[in-house]
């Protein structure tokens, strides 16, 4: 008898698993509002403030919601504002939480600030004009060549960078002191004649202008929510901003790179914006200020063992409207131990101190530019030898000025400068002999 075989059963299809739902925080929505408060917000904004549980933001922002309109809890801003962030996010990490700002989140507001902790793709932003939009519309003064100043928690030195004659600016003032303040350190600086216009709160139903000239201003203190356009006018010390300003811009007791040395080691340096940069043996802080105004967004640390000359470097960065460079009081290289690591390293003094320069090259990442200048024979052989290690370039600087000689003119040699720079490998082979 023959046996048939059925053939096996076909193989059931395999249904895939889904992937376990992972739950997302609710998006984070930011509410630009102006000074003309609820009626000024579109509908978008004015549905997202309705729906949301809790609203974030300053008292002055949250006054402008109507009770019977937004029935959120209300939380204020704590301060510091900064660190406090994280952790109200994370208190309120379930719940649907609106965040109100003043004008554009993203304009000098505290949409920068939530995009770089909770992350752009969490956040919903509904921008609301900015001040600064609003000031140009009133002054006729196109936007995008008008220059911006912050003083809202920064020093009023800041604004001594934008100081040129013919320039247009619109300063952000901290608080109702900021008009008079503006017009006082414009008039120290040589621009008396300046014209100042002050608009308090723009856009909405108290908004009012003040005019007058920053020498002798006449107004007492106004709205604390103001905004100050200043035209600087034909008249007014000029202030290069190519590297190599005078050596008389500077406070010095003698320790300073001259003018054209300075521009030259700036040069190779190469400033890019957002760099930081190590000025080790500061001096009076010539090179680590002028990298600084290369570009708003460059950081700069200066490391000086002398506390004097350390409060110079100081005074000096103020004047020429850096604020913003970081002193160091200390020998190096103990002084670099726990500094960020740096884009770009100047050493301008101090380089036979032992493991500076091995510090130095150190903390440069790959790619990271050092450079080194020294007018004595001991650093400039201590300088060939790492050109010999290192490669990069070894270069002398001699600069001579014309001076009288009797009745005629002769060459006065300055001191020459041997420099050597280098750019630290991106891998891990270096140039050896």
């Amino acid at each position: 008898m023959r046996t048939v075989r059925s053939p096996p059963p076909e193989p059931r299809p395999q249904i895939p698993k889904e992937p376990p739902v992972t739950q997302q925080p609710p998006p984070l929505t930011v509410v630009g509002i102006g000074a003309d408060g609820w009626p000024g917000l579109a509908g978008t904004a004015r549905a997202a403030l309705r729906t949301a549980e809790v609203v974030i933001g300053g008292p002055r922002q949250l006054d402008l919601l109507p009770p019977d309109e937004v029935s959120a809890e209300r939380v204020s801003w704590p301060s510091p504002l900064r660190p406090a962030v994280p952790g109200l996010l994370e208190r309120f990490a379930d719940r649907r939480v609106a965040v109100l700002a003043s004008g554009d989140p993203m304009f000098h507001g505290i949409g920068r600030t939530l995009a770089e902790i909770a992350g752009p793709d969490r956040l919903r932003i509904l921008p609301h004009p900015s001040s600064v939009s609003y000031a140009c519309a009133r002054l006729g003064w196109p936007l995008e060549s008008t220059e911006v100043v912050t003083l809202v928690g920064r020093p009023l030195d800041t604004l001594r960078l934008a100081l040129n004659p013919g320039r247009r600016l619109l300063v952000l003032s901290a608080d109702a002191a900021g008009p008079a303040a503006v017009a006082a350190l414009l008039t120290a600086s040589g621009f008396g004649a300046a014209r100042l216009r002050v608009l308090e709160q723009l856009g909405g139903p108290a908004e009012r202008q003040l005019d007058g000239p920053a020498d002798g201003w006449p107004h007492p203190p106004g709205d604390p929510l103001n905004l100050i356009a200043v035209d600087l006018g034909p008249a007014g010390p000029r202030t290069p901003v190519v590297p190599g300003l005078p050596d008389a811009a500077y406070e010095s007791d003698g320790q300073l790179t001259k003018r054209h040395v300075r521009a030259a080691t700036l040069a190779t340096l190469a400033p890019t914006p957002g760099e930081l940069l190590w000025d080790v043996g500061g001096g009076s802080g010539s090179i680590a200020i002028e990298w600084l105004r290369a570009h708003r967004d460059n950081r700069a640390v200066t490391v000086e063992r002398d506390p004097v000359r350390a409060g110079r470097i100081a005074r000096n960065a103020a004047a020429l409207g850096v604020p913003r460079l970081h002193v160091v009081t200390g020998p190096a290289p103990a002084a670099l131990t726990g500094l960020p690591a740096p884009d770009a390293v100047f050493v301008g003094g101090g380089l036979t101190a032992p493991g500076l320069l091995d510090a130095c090259w150190t903390a440069l990442a790959p790619g990271g530019r050092l450079v080194a200048n020294t007018v004595t024979l001991e650093s400039e052989a201590l300088l060939t030898e790492w050109y010999r290690r290192h490669g990069g370039e070894l270069l002398r600087l001699a600069v001579a000025h014309a001076v009288p000689v009797g009745g005629f003119t002769g060459w006065r040699q300055a001191m020459p400068v041997t420099q050597w720079s280098a750019v630290k490998p991106l891998t891990s082979q270096e140039n050896a002999s």
